[in-house]
């Protein structure tokens, strides 16, 4: 059995409630358990798609979690992955669908697809803005001509919406990425996309794409390589045990507070993966 390991260590504030992603299974490995380390965990419900995530109380000021996966059994992406909800982190403008009326009209399927993910590539610069592109607004916009800073969430965001727009099943994938050059750690969550086109799933990064200098979109997880590892999917989520509303995704474990949950400054994330523990070997 080929098992992984992804660690998520933050301090937290003495009797702080933390949301945790449930783990998600899919084509490349399956949640097999979430721990916790000196902490009481229970199971919320997400009202939309069914998801399960966990409200956690540390005991000790630390907020420790264990996502392990066995990498040997792989399930499809679950149908509810690609159905739309009105929110308004998915729905699109009426510009929005001109715009995309406009890209290779002439096209079906996952070729109709790939020109969509190049126009979106097209449209925007890799960075993190203080303003995203749709801060304030119910729906997607159309970006028109020119350059849009945006991170993969933001790329993202308009990529689901443009293709939504176009009447293609497509579904939204939060996680965690360990690039090949840090073999076991990273900074922070990551996001990425899954279409179903023509009866054929092809999984997208367009951000990775950008940041190694090209806007020749092609399918596959990892244009740059590394481990990526699928935690929790879809945009405008609700947690009714939880108290959190319209949350726009569970990227990364959050504090839950009075007003809403928030996301972590510091934190140490770590994998334990065959792969790494292989690349290490090879280095000695």
């Amino acid at each position: 059995m080929s098992m992984s390991c992804v660690s998520y260590r933050t301090a937290v504030p003495k009797g702080s409630v933390c949301l945790v992603p449930g783990g998600m299974d899919t084509p490349h490995g399956r949640c097999i358990g979430v721990e916790v380390e000196h902490a009481v965990m229970r199971a919320v419900t997400e009202a939309h798609t069914g998801q399960t995530a966990y409200l956690v109380e540390p005991e000790n000021g630390v907020l420790a979690v264990h996502w392990r996966y066995d990498n040997a059994v792989g399930v499809p992406y679950p149908d509810i992955l690609y159905q739309p909800r009105a929110s308004r982190f998915t729905r699109f403008a009426d510009a929005l669908v001109d715009e995309v009326d406009a890209i290779a009209p002439g096209m079906t399927g996952p070729e109709r697809v790939r020109a969509i993910a190049c126009a979106t590539a097209e449209r925007f610069t890799y960075g993190h803005p203080e303003a995203r592109f749709n801060d304030g607004l119910d729906e997607v916009p159309a970006l028109g001509c020119g350059l849009t800073e945006g991170s993969c969430v933001d790329i993202n965001t308009y990529f689901i919406a443009s293709l939504r727009a176009a009447g293609i099943e497509v579904g939204y994938i939060t996680g965690f990425y360990f690039p090949a050059e840090k073999g076991d750690h990273c900074e922070d969550g990551h996001c990425w996309v899954v279409t179903r086109a023509g009866g054929v799933v092809e999984e997208w990064d367009i951000a990775h794409h950008l940041k190694m200098g090209t806007r020749d979109i092609r399918p596959g997880l990892n244009p740059k390589p590394g481990i990526r590892v699928a935690g929790f999917h879809s945009m405008g989520l609700d947690f009714p045990g939880a108290g959190v509303t319209d949350l726009k995704a569970l990227i990364e474990p959050r504090l839950v507070e009075a007003c809403g949950s928030k996301g972590f400054d510091a934190r140490e994330i770590r994998l334990d993966h065959p792969a790494v523990q292989q690349a290490n070997l090879a280095d000695v």
